[in-house]
């Protein structure tokens, strides 16, 4: 199974890929998680920069067999054999949240590895199936949650994007869109199912 990016390709998005996909106010069809790994030294955190990059999922119109891009990245972090004497904070920044059943895989991964912490910043919620269960599941892990805003954007743009020197530009509407997107996580996040 190989994750994007492929080898050899470089570890940076495009402009036009990043604008495309995480542009809160439009719907693509593919997802990306970009994703970086500290180590947490009591209050400080010590980045792993050979452990940061981006995954996007597989479609079935793609050869191979289609996969998500949080199984991607669970595939990636499993084959870092993270230490388990040392604390791990992952950071995601995701096109969008987690299906119910990816919700689900990150979760069971938190509950076998409590020397990990896990931070979702979603552009916009995914909508499908029994999503709502699988982001409470994974808040319920342990998981933090939250809408990209402005900031976390920013930080993308900065890290994961082959910006060419450019600053980020904030689409209009973007934080308007964030929250909303913002209010409607935490209605499904504090929401319990009777």
């Amino acid at each position: 199974m190989e994750a994007s990016p492929s080898r050899g390709t470089s570890c940076l998005l495009d402009e036009n890929t990043f604008t495309e996909n995480f542009m809160n106010q439009m719907n693509p069809r593919k997802t990306y998680l970009c994703y970086k790994v500290e180590i947490l030294d009591g209050d400080a955190r010590i980045p792993l920069d050979e452990k940061k990059g981006f995954v996007r999922n597989k479609g079935a119109n793609e050869p191979g067999e289609p996969c998500h891009a949080e199984r991607y990245f669970l595939d990636r972090i499993c084959s870092w054999n993270l230490d388990r004497e040392l604390h791990y904070r992952l950071t995601c920044f995701i096109s969008w949240t987690p299906c119910v059943t990816c919700a689900q895989k990150l979760a069971d991964f938190l509950g076998k590895n409590s020397h990990v912490s896990l931070h979702i910043f979603a552009s916009r919620i995914y909508s499908l199936s029994d999503y709502k269960a699988g982001l409470r599941t994974l808040q319920a892990a342990g998981a933090q949650i939250a809408i990209m805003t402005s900031k976390e954007f920013e930080h993308c743009w900065e890290n994961f994007v082959d910006h060419q020197g450019k600053p980020f530009q904030p689409w209009v509407g973007l934080e308007v869109v964030s929250q909303d997107l913002c209010n409607n996580l935490q209605a499904i996040l504090q929401t319990q199912e009777n």
